[in-house]
């Protein structure tokens, strides 16, 4: 039972912080941006919800009752990082982030569930193979949320040490870095083989 925990932890943990899951990376990158460490339960709020999105897909994909085409997840999940890179560059310098939660809310949780499709076929079978499908979806959850936070803490920290120490102003700090996702995302737009 034990050994089952650790197991689906480290999957999840595994599924986000993988140099193959750089799509995560980038996503949780441009969301963790406008965000400093007093921010935190916002931080927090934004990530659980999408993992609730993540273990909500899987659940979903697991008992049946969506299937998905994997060639157009591959190309909406790139979309969702733009999205978020590009929202970032135009409001950079003002309050909206730190608005009414609602629209974000929604937008964090429908990112989830596209997130969690794309992985469906990699992580089902790991679920398939448990005795209690669902607790294996929450174990792999609970990891995918402890990834989320590495990520977090990361950008977060880096961002606080340029803006801090290297006196970047918040504005150009989440401008560059969202340039910078950009110029990471729109080669896998282009590549996707939606267009094959």
């Amino acid at each position: 039972m034990i050994d089952n925990f650790i197991s689906n932890l480290q999957d999840g943990i595994y599924h986000i912080l993988h140099i193959n899951a750089y799509d995560h990376i980038l996503f949780l990158t441009a969301l963790m941006l406008p965000y400093l460490f007093k921010d935190w339960k916002r931080i927090l709020f934004l990530i659980t919800v999408f993992t609730i999105g993540h273990c909500l897909s899987l659940t979903l994909a697991t008992y049946g009752v969506i299937s998905v085409n994997n060639n157009v997840i591959s190309f909406i999940i790139p979309l969702t990082i733009l999205v978020v890179a590009l929202f970032n560059i135009f409001t950079a310098g003002k309050k909206t982030h730190h608005t009414k939660i609602g629209l974000l809310f929604f937008i964090t949780l429908f990112f989830g569930l596209v997130h969690g499709l794309g992985f469906t076929n990699e992580l089902n079978s790991l679920i398939s193979a448990s005795e209690n499908k669902l607790l294996a979806i929450l174990e792999i959850g609970l990891g995918m949320e402890i990834g989320q936070l590495v990520i977090a803490f990361i950008v977060i920290f880096i961002s606080f040490l340029c803006q801090t120490i290297f006196r970047f102003s918040k504005r150009d700090w989440i401008m560059v870095i969202s340039a910078v996702v950009l110029g990471c995302v729109l080669p896998m737009l282009i590549r996707s083989e939606l267009f094959s």
